[in-house]
């Protein structure tokens, strides 16, 4: 890979914005890696402090509009996050093991695993809270206090309070999308489908695609499309009579998924690749993937899945 193709980012990293050097922002914020530093880079170094993973390619335009930003956040973080720059023309093992589908894509690691990230050229505002979110830092302590309370209060099974703090978040802040698409997605665990749709209508065009939002999307589009797949029941007799039936496995895995059941979902997909890898041009990898997506890079399921998804591939 030339210079160019690296696109100087050790020297901003070094010297923090391309206007000038920085003589107190200290060295080694910014680097790129490669599939054999992936481990000390990424892995050994998130046990210490978070690690974001800047998955790009010299060709993705998106790519070059967000790198630069991140660069200058995370230096202005002076040390509280690290970020690591993969190019996956030259290096694809890793993105294909996490089960990157699209690049730019930004995954950040905590104590050696992944535990958030997005996809996609956000805006600038959008990545500062999204690393200050990912580096313990507090971007708006009322907000962030509320929409934890809301968090508790959907664990505790207690909906009408998280509501009723999601909305107060909103009279505030009405484009907040943490909180749009947090009540959007109560609304659609509850089976109000109608509903989520409405809230995440809401949402302002620059902020379509945050996580948050764009996770929701996601999960109505698989509902909808698990709504015409039939009897889970049927399925499980198909199994049964021919376990090499990936097409009942494959709907079965769409209606795991609607109904709440991702661990199931995920393995019943696994299984798919794990006896036939490229059945329908991988189409359990695929939509694998999609579920990924729907959860959020974050979810617990999203993370085992991905494990054992890298095994199976790189195994």
């Amino acid at each position: 890979m030339s210079d160019a193709d690296t696109g100087n980012g050790g020297l901003i990293g070094d010297f923090g914005h391309a206007g000038g050097m920085q003589a107190a922002a200290p060295a080694g914020f910014v680097k790129d890696t490669t599939t054999a530093g992936f481990q000390a880079d990424v892995i050994q170094e998130s046990r210490s402090q978070t690690v974001l993973v800047d998955f790009w390619a010299p060709w993705c335009g998106p790519c070059k509009q967000l790198t630069p930003v991140l660069e200058k956040i995370v230096n202005e973080a002076n040390g509280r996050v690290k970020l690591v720059k993969m190019n996956i023309d030259d290096h694809p093992s890793i993105p294909g093991q996490l089960g990157i589908q699209s690049i730019p894509a930004v995954i950040a690691f905590k104590d050696g695993k992944p535990v958030d990230g997005f996809m996609g050229a956000l805006p600038e505002s959008q990545v500062r809270e999204f690393i200050q979110r990912v580096a313990g830092g507090q971007q708006a302590p009322q907000t962030a206090d509320a929409l934890q309370a809301a968090e508790e209060a959907l664990a505790a099974g207690d909906q009408q309070m998280a509501a009723r703090i999601y909305s107060m978040v909103l009279d505030s802040e009405p484009d907040n999308a943490d909180a749009i698409g947090g009540l959007a997605a109560m609304l659609l665990d509850a089976g109000d489908m109608e509903a989520a749709k409405g809230v995440l209508d809401r949402a302002p065009a620059d902020k379509a695609d945050a996580p948050a939002i764009a996770a929701v999307k996601a999960k109505i589009a698989l509902a909808e499309q698990a709504a015409s797949l039939g009897d889970p029941a049927e399925l499980e007799r198909r199994l049964a009579a021919d376990p090499k039936d990936h097409q009942a496995r494959f709907d079965l895995a769409m209606i795991q998924n609607a109904l709440g059941d991702r661990d199931a979902a995920a393995d019943s997909l696994l299984a798919i690749i794990r006896a036939d890898r490229g059945w329908k041009d991988e189409a359990a990898r695929t939509q694998l993937l999609t579920f990924f997506e729907a959860w959020g890079p974050g979810d617990e399921a999203t993370m085992q899945a991905r494990r054992k998804l890298s095994s199976l591939l790189f195994s």
